[in-house]
């Protein structure tokens, strides 16, 4: 069961903090030397892994790391092992105990997270990790889901189940766009998209940031500190952009012209989410919704 008091207005600046964040950095649980130096790295949220990055004989151990680090009163999401795995239960405890966000990996049945909603009361935010072709299928279910917060993609997941590069653009634009659409239709902000594998590699960082944001993500996963500046700069309006809103918005809200092109009550909104973004890290993500690819 979740905490009351303290634990419920942890809860709402979690949910927050997740709507805005554009960096999200990775830190296994096993390596709890890690904990403070991932939580003073400059990323928007940290996630405490109990899956992927811990084997089976350093799970137990793990979960205790973890349970030690938000019992000390840090916060941060728990990534969870999947639902139907041994050490799932032991997890999703451990999270509910300190009202802590649940990535939920392997997220494809609306019903099984309605269940952990229920189970944790409602304390816990969920963060569904869609990595299967079930569960880009069945996108707009699981978005739609009661307590679920935001979504990601888990593009190396995918795309090994595919058979693809997880670093096709082209391959990997169907499952993309579809996380965005069904976010944007079940009223959640747009979704993160996963990692780029490349740790120090700049290039191809900006490069699947870009086309991430063009397709209308507004965060990312990171694996490592490097990554946090490069996620955070891209996700960002540009300059351009913001000076392009300013205009619009300077223009009033009648039915105008703006450097040749007609500005209309959709515009003008768009313009205003684009300055509310650049406004800082804090400014909801759902206001750039629609400011995407910018003028």
């Amino acid at each position: 069961m979740p905490r009351h008091g303290r634990g419920d207005l942890r809860v709402t600046l979690s949910r927050r903090r997740l709507e805005t964040a554009r960096s999200l950095l990775f830190v296994p649980g096993n390596r709890p030397d890690r904990f403070a130096k991932a939580a003073s790295a400059g990323a928007d949220a940290v996630i405490v892994d109990l899956e992927d990055a811990v084997a089976p004989q350093d799970k137990n151990l793990a979960r205790d790391h973890v349970a030690a680090w938000l019992g000390a009163g840090n916060s941060a999401v728990v990534r969870v092992n999947a639902p139907g795995t041994p050490w799932f239960d032991a997890d999703l405890a451990v999270a509910a105990r300190y009202s802590a966000p649940v990535m939920v990996p392997k997220s494809e049945d609306p019903a099984v997270l309605a269940d952990l909603a229920c189970r944790t009361a409602g304390g816990c935010l969920l963060i569904p990790l869609i990595e299967t072709a079930a569960g880009v299928e069945r996108a707009t279910e699981v978005c739609a889901t009661p307590g679920a917060v935001r979504v990601v993609f888990g593009n190396a997941d995918f795309s090994g189940q595919l058979g693809i590069a997880h670093d096709d653009h082209i391959a990997l634009t169907y499952a993309r766009s579809r996380l965005v659409s069904a976010s944007a239709a079940a009223g959640l902000c747009p979704p993160v998209d996963g990692v780029t594998i490349g740790v120090k590699d700049t290039d191809a960082l900006t490069v699947d940031v870009v086309h991430a944001r063009r397709l209308g993500f507004t965060g990312k996963l990171c694996i490592h500190p490097a990554q946090i500046a490069t996620v955070t700069t891209h996700f960002a309006p540009t300059e351009s952009e913001q000076r392009w809103a300013r205009a619009v918005v300077a223009a009033g809200d009648s039915v105008t012209v703006v450097d040749g092109q007609m500005v209309d009550k959709p515009v003008l909104e768009r313009a205003r989410r684009i300055l509310t973004a650049g406004g800082g890290q804090n400014s909801s993500q759902n206001d750039l919704q629609g400011a995407r690819n910018g003028p």
